[in-house]
């Protein structure tokens, strides 16, 4: 079962402006084929799937823990696009629909986040295509497994990498900066269980692409903390097996700030969940929301 809490994995800046089109970049972070729909699918239903849990119990841990990570990165991911569609346009209540206050939304690369989805976010790319299952693998043999998750994290890393080339705006870069290190983080881990299964050091292939983290500044205060060093378990006790392979022995990868690994008990103290301004004229809660806010107000205080 899993346990949902109200904050981000990591704290994300509000952007300078509204970009809708900035939005569209980071669906394919999203719904494309290397995105957190796809890192979440594949680990989650490789991990329902796991053959002999309890003989194979340290690479069983390995995937749930990162599996229950992708959910917030989706989560994160999600707040950012609904961060920067919020317009442009006329929000403010009451406006004359008359007047197509939301002209300029026709132009937008995806209209459709705005025309059938008020700002938000969905389960598709760049273009608008859905993400569907069959960007899922789960075979049933753990090196396959394995060995496709390493080559999921890496063509997610090239795609965050080239995503936030064509971002300004703050906020699309910080989910970029925070993704890049923890998928760092999960693609060593999916290396060292190979390694372990196989002989085969697998690593020696990471960063791939060859770029230094050092090169991103939306990087550093996470690489500082040593994030990238850090397998969280997602749990109060469950899936500390996975320490047999992220191992305190084992060392962060060339280019990062050194340091051993360490599982670490738990989630990210992570950051607030922004609030959502209402876009009224979008009717986004609503076009007059006032009674909805009524009825809401009424039913915390009788919650309290």
């Amino acid at each position: 079962m899993f346990m949902r809490i109200d904050r981000l994995q990591a704290e994300l800046p509000q952007p300078k402006r509204p970009d809708p089109n900035a939005a569209a970049a980071l669906q394919e972070l999203l719904g494309g084929k290397y995105g957190e729909m796809s890192t979440l699918g594949n680990y989650m239903f490789q991990s329902f799937n796991f053959r002999d849990k309890s003989k194979l119990r340290p690479f069983y841990s390995l995937v749930s823990s990162i599996f229950a990570e992708e959910l917030g990165h989706v989560e994160l991911v999600s707040t950012g696009i609904a961060m920067l569609n919020n317009g442009p346009g006329d929000p403010t209540p009451d406006v004359d629909i008359s007047k197509a206050p939301f002209e300029d939304m026709k132009d937008i690369r995806l209209a459709g986040s705005f025309l059938s989805n008020g700002g938000g976010a969905m389960p598709m790319n760049a273009n608008a295509a859905s993400w569907n299952m069959d960007m899922i693998t789960t075979t049933g043999n753990i090196v396959i497994d394995l060995l496709h998750n390493f080559h999921l994290e890496c063509g997610a890393r090239l795609h965050k990498l080239r995503v936030y080339e064509t971002l300004k705006d703050p906020t699309g870069r910080e989910v970029c900066g925070y993704l890049l290190v923890r998928g760092s983080v999960h693609a060593h881990a999916y290396a060292l269980a190979l390694k372990t299964l196989t002989g085969v050091e697998i690593e020696k292939m990471l960063p791939t692409p060859n770029i230094d983290l050092s090169r991103i500044p939306e990087c550093q205060k996470y690489l500082q903390e040593g994030s990238h060093r850090r397998l969280y378990r997602f749990s109060p006790d469950d899936y500390k097996e996975a320490a047999g392979i992220w191992s305190n022995d084992e060392v962060a990868l060339p280019g990062d700030p050194p340091g051993n690994l360490e599982v670490v008990d738990g989630l990210p103290e992570g950051g607030k969940i922004p609030e959502l301004d209402g876009n009224y004229g979008a009717f986004a809660p609503n076009y007059a929301p006032e009674e909805i806010f009524e009825v809401a107000s009424k039913l915390y205080k009788k919650s309290r």
